[in-house]
């Protein structure tokens, strides 16, 4: 999960549980998937267009989007991807 002493603990929201969403993003065929919430942070994956994510129930709003914490399998336990890029 996230590291709570790289972030403001004021600025993390709980939103109610987990949900899947599909990736989208209509300017190229994949979205990032940042080390942690904001435009400056790392890239650590590209997922597809259509790819689901699972969400662990956390947001937060910085650079102007919503950021949403979700799942992953691998070298990272959890990463970032900004709402504007999965659908609902």
């Amino acid at each position: 999960m996230t590291d709570m002493n790289k972030m403001n603990a004021a600025e993390l929201e709980n939103v109610t549980g987990g949900a899947r969403r599909t990736v989208h993003n209509d300017a190229v065929s994949y979205a990032n998937i940042r080390r942690a919430p904001g435009l400056n942070s790392e890239v650590i994956l590209k997922f597809p267009n259509g790819d689901t994510v699972e969400t662990t129930g956390n947001k937060v709003t910085k650079d102007g989007y919503v950021w949403y914490e979700i799942m992953l399998a691998g070298a990272f336990d959890t990463g970032w991807i900004a709402g504007s890029l999965i659908g609902y």
